[in-house]
């Protein structure tokens, strides 16, 4: 598994690649916490841990990059399917 996190706003990103168990590639996982309060207290908003109907990407680069790019259009244009 490779993941990154990244900021955006008040909400903390957790972007995946975790290897396809059937074949080559990768699938992308992502992750959004909303942060809370001066205490950093995070709760989770968001999870997919199947993007793209399980596309295979071709490296971890690629799968944690398009979970990344999900994961700010969810924040900033689909704010309904955010769980808190």
């Amino acid at each position: 598994m490779f993941f990154s996190m990244t900021d955006e706003g008040n909400y903390r990103i957790y972007a995946g690649a975790v290897r396809a168990q059937h074949g080559d590639g990768f699938i992308a996982t992502v992750v959004v916490n909303r942060v809370c309060g001066n205490g950093g207290e995070e709760r989770e908003a968001y999870r997919d841990e199947m993007l793209a109907g399980g596309h295979r990407w071709p490296s971890p680069e690629a799968a944690r990059l398009y979970a990344a790019a999900k994961a700010r259009k969810v924040i900033r244009m689909q704010q309904q399917r955010l769980a808190c």
